[in-house]
């Protein structure tokens, strides 16, 4: 078994409004509360964080599943939303949605957009990140895969 250390160092200086910074191996920022949650709204904040977490994740998971089934791949991009509900001001993270565009060249066959279909499914099943909110956080898929032609 292989176990691979991620580290994090994280400076606060006190109190909810002020701004803070992460520094990690290649993460370096300023965070904040953001301004939907009446924060100063400065770097970034841990609801973009997950939803990056989830999306690169997702998107990395997806290109290599691509490329081991040599899939003939035109480009591939994805726009994620994450929505955070409050209620009596309890915060919850309630739900990711990826919205991955995936075009294949216009070579591919309909057998071919078919497995990539397949594979965009399966990879929000097998990326870490989902497996690791998975029963937490709902995950939603809006696909939108074609050939170019």
């Amino acid at each position: 078994m292989a176990l691979h250390h991620f580290h994090l160092k994280a400076d606060w200086p006190g109190g909810r409004n002020s701004v803070g910074f992460i520094e990690s191996d290649q993460l370096k920022t300023k965070i904040s509360i953001p301004k939907e949650m009446d924060g100063p709204h400065i770097g970034t904040n841990p609801d973009e964080m997950l939803l990056g977490a989830a999306a690169t994740c997702y998107i990395i998971s997806l290109a290599a599943m691509i490329e081991r089934a040599n899939l003939p791949l035109e480009e591939m991009s994805m726009e994620s939303e994450g929505i955070v509900d409050v209620t009596d001001g309890i915060f919850t993270y309630k739900k990711i949605i990826h919205k991955p565009v995936v075009t294949l060249k216009a070579e591919a066959t309909e057998k071919e957009l078919k497995k990539l279909n397949v594979l965009v499914e399966k990879a929000e099943k097998s990326c870490m990140i989902s497996k690791a909110i998975e029963g937490n956080v709902e995950l939603e898929l809006q696909p939108d895969t074609s050939i170019n032609h």
